[in-house]
């Protein structure tokens, strides 16, 4: 595929802003972005390293930093001499951001002040050359200040997309032969407070559904338990199209910790909207956000998060070990050493995998709809859960199977559809 290489790091935000950036980018074959991510110490120490590693690769190209990493930290990218610009996540969606230009020392780095954004990112995804799914963003940046968490800052405030707009893009994508849409945003729960009406997240996915009846599978990125409102969790628990997969930012399972973090939602809120989503709709799967080992976590603390991965039922666990993020009030608590932070993720992690394995093993003999990945040979079931197909099938559509096994922790599916 000729145009620009395209390397993301972090959320579904990012990939769906790295489709936009490669149809404004056009036919620049010597264009290499990378969509940074700033979530954890860890990411940004990766984003450097998929700097230098193309570098060497491809010592002619012409290579762009941008995203959430670059917005907080341009001066550091800058300083990199493999970068030859620095875009901010606001500039990254300006017409003409990637044109072929002489570009000054002065005009190396063009980030603006993200807090000042009050409207929503120009664009909305009109490709996706590497997925099966169509993501569609529909909020950007948070209004709540997590104490570990650098974002905000490199986000901006809480914007939403207008209802309309959303609705007249997956049309389009449906029309375009794209079967599933997952919408995305840094806080989607937080959707429409800042627009006429104040719309709700749930009143949107009505609209989405009622006027795209074509449309078969729509999916939430990961959402913040305490914001799903009686509307949202009809939704969720009761609309088919829906799909069952439920990914919440939990972030933690103690009390204690969860305040110090500056979160909204207590150990017993977390436990209990799973309970109740699961009594009304049991094929949904669980997916949560947990962070191992932040500022002042006993071990007492962390067993408790150990255990809401039991009693939450999670089977798709994004474990993220503790990094201060300079800045952030939390980067100046005590710090849990890092042996032990590694240690306790890697619980974590197996406690997931754990889950996960009895999870699959228990899908076995059931039938599910899968939507074929672009090589053919596997997709995902409406929960999530991976499937390997026995020959190829056609990318982007949905084909019933009934699954015979599991392998390597992916579902086998057997060879006839049903």
């Amino acid at each position: 595929m000729s145009g620009p290489e395209l390397i993301t790091l972090g959320c579904r935000l990012n990939i769906a802003e790295s489709e936009a950036m490669r149809e404004a980018a056009g036919e620049q074959n010597d264009l290499v972005i990378v969509n940074s991510c700033a979530v954890t110490s860890e990411a940004v120490r990766q984003t450097r390293q998929a700097i230098r590693r193309t570098r060497r690769q491809r010592p002619d190209a012409r290579i762009i930093v941008t995203g959430c990493a670059a917005q907080t930290d341009p001066a550091m990218f800058a300083a990199m001499p493999e970068v030859d610009q620095v875009l901010g996540n606001r500039e990254k969606m300006e017409a003409n951001a990637f044109a072929p230009a002489d570009i000054s020392a002065e005009a190396k780095v063009r980030v603006s002040d993200i807090m000042a954004v009050r409207d929503t990112a120009p664009h909305l995804i009109t490709a996706f050359a590497e997925h099966a799914r169509a993501f569609v963003e529909v909020q950007n940046g948070c209004d709540h200040r997590c104490t570990f968490c650098i974002i905000p800052y490199g986000r901006g405030n809480s914007r939403s997309v207008p209802a309309g707009a959303v609705v007249d893009r997956i049309k389009a994508l449906v029309d375009e032969g794209y079967q599933e849409a997952v919408l995305t945003g840094v806080d989607v729960t937080s959707y429409g407070a800042d627009l006429p009406g104040v719309p709700t997240l749930g009143q949107l996915v009505e609209r989405i559904l009622k006027h795209v009846p074509a449309l078969p599978r729509l999916r939430l990125s990961s959402i913040d338990s305490v914001e799903i409102d009686d509307r949202l969790f009809a939704l969720i628990t009761q609309e088919p199209r829906i799909m069952p997969h439920l990914h919440l930012s939990l972030q933690a399972g103690d009390d204690m910790i969860l305040k110090r973090m500056k979160r909204r939602h207590s150990r017993a809120d977390a436990i209990r909207i799973v309970e109740r989503a699961l009594e009304r709709r049991p094929e949904i799967s669980i997916g949560a956000d947990i962070i191992a080992g932040f500022p002042t976590e006993t071990e007492e603390m962390f067993a408790n998060s150990l255990d809401l991965v039991r009693e939450c039922h999670i089977v798709h666990g994004h474990i993220f070990p503790y990094s201060p993020r300079e800045g952030t009030p939390a980067a100046r608590m005590p710090q849990v050493e890092k042996s032990i932070i590694k240690d306790r993720a890697a619980r974590l992690r197996a406690a997931c995998s754990d889950n996960r394995t009895r999870w699959l093993e228990a899908l076995v003999g059931t039938e599910q709809r899968i939507l074929v990945e672009l090589d053919g040979m596997k997709g995902h079931a409406e929960n999530f859960a991976p499937v390997a197909l026995p020959s190829p099938r056609q990318a982007g559509q949905i084909h019933t199977t009934r699954i015979s096994g599991v392998e390597k922790g992916v579902l086998i599916a057997q060879e006839a559809e049903l």
